[in-house]
């Protein structure tokens, strides 16, 4: 069910903001984005930012290798699904997916287009792992969006190097559902602006 309530802000705005640093999180507050990707924060803090996001009706997902003092295993999720409380995880390990979800938490796989072999891999791990989405790195490789698309149904969320607006649409015009960017002037729900 938490999936589905999050896909479905996702699709609405086709926008993510990932939030790199403090000063940002106020910034993304006061936009209509709905989602977030914090790559901040440490064991002291990361509570701090994910109850003041969720203080405005926004997912959270913690990049899991992003944050320092949460081990990377099902002890560590644990922890995070009962006292930090995010939506769910973003990570690059296929073997944090089904801990994740059995936590209850929402799962979003990361995959760097570095090269076929990389991709096909990560590919057959996620197909095994069935994370809710999956992140491809970087997003200015549109073409690829749909060659994966063609090999998985889970929903592509595309991210990395983005510039501006015109390489967002063209993700999404590749099959992406959207796009994750940490530029604060791109957080602006896609449908408000191109037509």
């Amino acid at each position: 069910m938490v999936a589905k309530l999050f896909l479905d802000n996702v699709r609405d705005s086709q926008v993510i903001a990932s939030i790199k640093e403090p000063k940002q999180l106020e910034a993304f507050s006061k936009t209509d984005i709905k989602t977030a990707f914090l790559l901040l924060g440490d064991l002291t803090v990361i509570k701090r930012y994910v109850d003041f996001l969720k203080a405005y009706n926004r997912d959270v997902f913690l990049h899991i290798e992003k944050i320092p003092g949460i081990s990377y295993d099902r002890e560590g999720l644990k922890f995070i699904a009962k006292h930090v409380k995010p939506t769910g995880i973003v990570t690059t390990k296929s073997s944090l997916i089904q801990s994740a979800k059995k936590e209850g938490l929402s799962t979003i796989q990361r995959l760097f287009l570095i090269d076929s072999d990389a991709v096909e891999h990560g590919l057959e791990n996620a197909e095994k792992s069935q994370p809710d989405c999956l992140e491809l790195m970087p997003a200015v490789v549109p073409h690829m969006i749909g060659k994966i698309k063609q090999k998985s149904e889970i929903p592509i969320i595309t991210g990395g190097l983005i510039q501006n607006r015109a390489q967002m649409q063209a993700a999404l015009d590749h099959g992406a559902t959207a796009v994750s960017t940490g530029k604060p002037h791109l957080w602006k729900p896609l449908r408000e602006v191109v037509q």
